[in-house]
């Protein structure tokens, strides 16, 4: 069987940094674009954003030894960043915070919820993410408590399905963890 050939990381450097250069020209352009064709109307910035959102994917993603849950929460991050750029350029109507980042949240949770079922002997890796996950889906709750977001149902049911996803993946791995504790701690 004849395999296609590997390509040097030398060479894939060089291919990452000429399709970084494409994408900073076309940014460029796209900006030219804007300011002469429709000044008032920023898509642009969205479009740029978009790019900049594509490029942390896939440099993240390049990386070796990928954690599948540091993934889901790389992406829970930069998507959430992304929708409150794109609600903030089209006027802050709040979607970001009201529908957009709590749907994300609940989404987030059902992957690691999948993730600690199908691979339970990983969730001492998976573990940490998840509990970044959980804190990351208790702003939605001091939004509202602070009286920044208008809809309070999506923000509390997705903090409360972040909280029960975390006790269920710690009761369905109790027995390792606690066998990782005791390793650790020589018991």
């Amino acid at each position: 069987m004849i395999y296609p050939e590997k390509i040097k990381a030398k060479k894939s450097d060089q291919i990452m940094k000429q399709l970084i250069s494409v994408s900073v020209g076309i940014a460029i352009i796209l900006v030219l674009i804007n300011k002469l064709t429709t000044p008032t109307i920023p898509w642009a910035a969205l479009a740029n954003a978009g790019i900049l959102y594509s490029w942390v994917v896939v440099i993240y993603a390049i990386k070796k030894n990928i954690n599948i849950a540091g993934h889901v929460l790389l992406q829970l991050i930069a998507l959430s960043s992304l929708t409150i750029y794109i609600d903030y350029v089209l006027g802050m109507k709040g979607w970001s915070i009201n529908l957009a980042i709590p749907i994300m949240i609940m989404i987030a949770n059902l992957t690691m919820l999948v993730l600690t079922i199908v691979s339970y002997k990983k969730y001492m890796k998976y573990a940490m993410c998840q509990l970044v996950i959980v804190l990351l889906s208790m702003l939605p709750v001091l939004l509202v408590t602070e009286h920044i977001v208008e809809d309070k149902t999506l923000s509390i049911v997705a903090t409360g399905i972040s909280v029960l996803n975390f006790l269920l993946c710690l009761m369905l791995a109790a027995r390792d963890i606690k066998e990782a504790i005791l390793r650790k701690f020589h018991i």
